[in-house]
């Protein structure tokens, strides 16, 4: 007899992922994403040695996507520290292509997060914003004109192109944490009396759509966002929601974060912090959808999964301390993963 109340498996930490694209979709091996994280160890933009040994042993350690560290897309004024990662010239494609393609030979999907730092930026004199609103005590950004905006949205259409070119799996969009263009989305930031700063959405989405013109339609366009200032007068979840539902049909998935638009802002870092965001952000735009916030342990990333709170998680800085986390996890959770070469006698 067929039981009519057909139960529906749920997925693990190590079930496939697929991000769908409007052409296609991104099949990923599980649901650990190492997310963007910062090495300031370039020069001139330029990768090197430590980030292909950085990239590669979490490759190498079974992570399921990767994405690379901020990347600037224009040389001093969007990044955030004289030692980013650039794609503003062809030059330093090289580097980045050699380091997507060692991860990639070891099972893993690369993304690349491209970001412009706007009133963040130390390696820039002259900071521009949305409105003339420091960053706790950092210089006072200059407003920018519509010519500033058509400068930064040229930069990301060049450095998808290039991203493109060096073969990522995804290109995200970084409008968290205060950078330019969270610096758009944020009410206190933005103050704008112009189509800017009455939809505040706007600049997101005219960056969306030149990356997406870039990139074409074969792979993702993920976004990164802060779901939370945490202060009042800032934006709550239901805010962004508000915002990003209008253009939900311009990414294909959204990695959830928080904070980062103000200096003085309280942020109760405590384990999972931000898996409710996730969780409100997921149900509401019907997306792909990334959580994490000191997720540190195998059992809890495999309970935020398989409780459907997001699609995947993302690991930051357990990552760091052990590049086999996904490894040892399968270990820990009893489920059955290829390991690399000789590493399975590891199994």
């Amino acid at each position: 007899m067929t039981n009519s109340h057909t139960s529906i498996t749920k997925p693990t930490l190590f079930s496939p992922l697929s991000i769908p694209t409007p052409q296609g979709q991104l099949e990923i091996k599980n649901r650990i994403v190492m997310p963007p994280m910062d090495q300031y160890s370039a020069i001139n933009g330029f990768a090197n040695a430590w980030h292909y040994q950085h990239y590669t042993q979490r490759a190498l350690g079974g992570v399921g996507l990767i994405i690379i560290e901020s990347t600037s897309i224009l040389p001093n004024e969007s990044m955030i520290s004289t030692q980013d990662l650039g794609l503003w010239e062809d030059a330093q494609m090289a580097e980045i292509r050699n380091i997507i393609a060692s991860c990639k030979q070891y099972g893993a999907k690369i993304g690349i997060q491209l970001n412009h730092a706007g009133r963040k930026s130390e390696a820039s004199p002259n900071l521009i914003a949305p409105s003339p609103i420091p960053f706790g005590n950092m210089p006072t950004p200059r407003e920018m004109q519509k010519q500033d905006i058509e400068h930064v949205l040229h930069g990301f259409y060049l450095a998808c192109k290039r991203a493109y070119q060096i073969g990522v799996d995804a290109v995200e969009i970084h409008a968290a944490h205060g950078y330019l263009i969270s610096s758009f989305l944020s009410p206190l930031s933005n103050i704008r009396n112009d189509e800017y700063g009455k939809n505040r959405a706007r600049f997101l989405q005219e960056v969306l759509q030149t990356a997406r013109e870039a990139l074409g339609d074969a792979i993702p366009l993920l976004i990164r966002i802060s779901a939370s200032d945490w202060i009042e007068g800032g934006n709550e979840v239901k805010d962004m929601i508000a915002m990003l539902s209008p253009i939900c049909h311009l990414f294909d998935a959204i990695d959830v974060s928080s904070g980062g638009v103000v200096a003085n802002a309280k942020i109760p870092a405590y384990p999972h912090y931000q898996i409710h965001l996730a969780y409100a952000v997921k149900e509401a735009l019907r997306k792909i959808t990334f959580g994490g916030g000191f997720v540190t342990d195998s059992k809890s990333a495999h309970y935020i999964v398989k409780s459907g709170a997001c699609d995947a998680v993302y690991i930051g800085r357990e990552l760091l301390r052990n590049p086999f986390f996904a490894l040892q996890a399968s270990r820990e959770l009893g489920i059955a993963i290829d390991f690399p070469g000789i590493y399975q006698r590891a199994k």
